[in-house]
């Protein structure tokens, strides 16, 4: 159960650090990232564990990758070019 929780969270931050630097500019802060990231990793392994149960480690990796690109995913923000014509009136 350690080295899930320990391996989930690497591969949060992992996850995290390369969105932050491929997209920074529709991220906020940094650090939000970052911890996003790991959090989304570990509560993702912890309901991929108890849905599961113990000894099915490399799927539970996945769930926390999962729940971590989720959850990251909500924090991009639209880019600019999308500009919506208002309908005449």
């Amino acid at each position: 159960m350690i080295l899930e929780a320990l391996g989930s969270a690497l591969i949060g931050l992992a996850l995290a650090w390369a969105t932050a630097r491929r997209l920074p500019h529709r991220l906020p802060a940094r650090t939000l990232v970052l911890a996003t990231g790991v959090g989304g990793a570990l509560i993702g392994a912890f309901i991929t564990h108890m849905a599961l149960g113990p000894g099915s480690s490399p799927t539970t990796l996945v769930g926390a990758l999962a729940v971590s690109a989720a959850l990251l995913s909500l924090l991009l923000r639209p880019t600019r070019r999308l500009h919506r014509r208002q309908a005449p009136a």
